[in-house]
């Protein structure tokens, strides 16, 4: 098929890999190469090397998609991987060279989803589970939440001082989700970076942080109409 790309999904905080399940079958019927990251959410440096290695292993052109914190590993991973040709940032982070999650978080109030984030004493950060719903996923069934709290994969402090060196969304076509009822990042947040990057389109959606939960078919169709132009 034209415009057979290879598209590799980068989880953010809290989940993991299966956090697409709804969205990889959508990619992989279209005739798309589809994977998705599994990283350790311990460092910035760590998780963008988890990435690279996965497109290094690409045969092709390839499309990074972040969720999340996922848009700070593939603003960082660009760089490192020649074969990639595009970015799309779903609800996500995008960092500027010497900035941090932290950095951008600071801009406006901490969004009200903040609240339910505690560390441990091992310096990992978790959601309370009680408040797992409303401050990350308010418009997911309830029986997906609870698997969702239950399996949520702590991230470390530091991934949040972390600063990105080399932010791609300078040098690549961009795509960009904002999700208008975040808890996690503050819409405004997100309007703010998706202005900057200027990318060839943006969607709004009536979601949660987990739009790729809520909002499957939107999310498959942004990433489709980017494989399309490159």
């Amino acid at each position: 098929m034209a415009n057979k790309v290879n598209i590799i999904l980068v989880h953010g905080a809290w989940t993991d890999g299966s956090s697409w399940r709804k969205v990889i079958p959508m990619l992989s019927k279209e005739g798309h190469t589809v994977s998705a990251t599994q990283h350790p959410l311990t460092s910035l440096a760590d998780d963008v090397e988890i990435t690279r290695r996965l497109a290094e292993a690409q045969d092709g052109i390839t499309l990074l998609v972040g969720h999340s914190y996922g848009g700070a590993v593939i603003t960082e991973a660009a760089a490192k991987c020649p074969n990639v040709a595009g970015l799309v940032y779903i609800a996500a982070f995008a960092p500027d060279a010497g900035e941090s999650l932290g950095t951008l978080s600071q801009r406006t109030n901490p969004a009200a989803g903040n609240l339910a984030v505690h560390p441990d004493k091992y310096g990992t950060l978790w959601i309370d589970k009680n408040k797992f719903r409303e401050g990350f996923c308010q418009d997911v069934a309830e029986e997906e939440v609870t698997v969702m709290a239950t399996v949520q994969k702590p991230i470390a402090i530091q991934c949040f001082t972390d600063k990105v060196t080399n932010a791609g969304w300078k040098n690549l076509p961009c795509w960009y989700q904002l999700s208008e009822q975040d808890q996690m990042i503050a819409p405004e947040t997100e309007a703010y970076m998706a202005e900057r990057m200027n990318p060839v389109k943006k969607i709004a959606l009536p979601s949660s942080h987990a739009s790729m939960m809520s909002h499957p078919e939107e999310i498959a169709d942004l990433i489709l109409t980017a494989c399309k132009h490159l």
